[in-house]
């Protein structure tokens, strides 16, 4: 490659669905855009995406390959499949170095790195993620629906949780995660409404090729099912926004305006690295309007050079 084939008006660092919108929209605007990912998405454990119009049950990764072919048709966007490992420089001057000592130019960033599992400390949890377990009742709730289930939820958020999943089914169970204890009145009212309360510790899950059976807990205790919700802790998919400079908040956050600016002159976020809402539709639709906020910039600074 060229000199001049290393420089860039946009590098997206993350090729989910937020940064794959964003190229589709840049790359439509006529910016030269690199989107370099390490292809090690959250959901590669799952099966199938869902809540998504036209693409209703497709894998992860047949999504991917879809949206690129859609991209192919503008040939100003391309793809690294690489990590990025540094990031210095500022607006307009930015330099992206990756672990194969690749180094990149670009005027803006957009990280749509997502989010990523902190480790999975219950034994046996690992083993169905993906398959029986699940963490979004909107993305898999339709296809446990009306089955039993254990539902591994926090203190705090167990009557929620509760509500919820009741719009599924009926038939499920509550394992309290963590050492808080259930508030007396949401106790009272999840009891109101027949809902099984465990908070002894879980001791495993019990699965047979990715399909769980038995949840265990520490006292002996069995509860049958045939899936599991939970609730994972996560972190930043990447450490380079806050390396950057870029607010990033204790869930691993990063704190963007409503153009999906970051603290950080000319670094935007976009999907589930930017939000909490963790749907693959609304981190394209994110994407889409980031995009948008890049071009809108790029377009005004290029103009004002004239």
């Amino acid at each position: 490659m060229r000199k001049n084939d290393l420089q860039f008006d946009v590098v997206i660092i993350g090729g989910g669905p937020a940064g794959l919108n964003a190229s589709l929209v840049l790359g439509r605007a006529r910016k030269r855009v690199l989107i370099i990912d390490n292809q090690k998405p959250r959901n590669r454990v799952t099966q199938a995406t869902h809540g998504f119009l036209t693409r209703d049950g497709v894998s992860p990764s047949e999504f991917r390959q879809l949206a690129k072919e859609e991209i192919a048709a503008y040939p100003s966007v391309q793809f690294a499949a690489e990590t990025v490992t540094d990031i210095t420089g500022r607006e307009g001057e930015f330099v992206i170095t990756t672990e194969n000592s690749g180094q990149y130019d670009a005027k803006k960033i957009l990280f749509a790195v997502g989010k990523k599992d902190k480790h999975l400390e219950i034994d046996g949890l690992a083993e169905v993620y993906g398959k029986s377990a699940f963490v979004c009742p909107y993305c898999d709730g339709w296809e446990l629906k009306d089955q039993e289930l254990v539902i591994i939820v926090r203190a705090e958020h167990a009557l929620r949780m509760a509500k919820l999943i009741s719009g599924w089914t009926a038939h499920y169970t509550l394992c309290i995660h963590g050492d808080d204890s259930l508030q007396q009145d949401h106790m009272q009212e999840l009891t109101r409404h027949h809902v099984k309360v465990y908070d002894t510790p879980i001791h495993r899950i019990v699965s047979e090729e990715g399909m769980v059976s038995t949840v265990e807990l520490t006292d002996g205790t069995c509860i049958s099912c045939t899936g599991i919700f939970f609730q994972p802790t996560l972190q930043t998919g990447s450490d380079l926004p806050r390396m950057l400079g870029c607010e990033v908040m204790e869930t691993g956050t990063i704190v963007v305006d409503a153009q999906g600016k970051t603290t950080v002159p000319g670094v935007f976020s976009a999907g589930d690295a930017a939000s909490e809402m963790y749907q693959a539709i609304t981190a394209a639709s994110q994407g889409a309007l980031t995009a948008v906020s890049i071009n809108y910039e790029l377009n005004f600074e290029s103009w004002n050079m004239k």
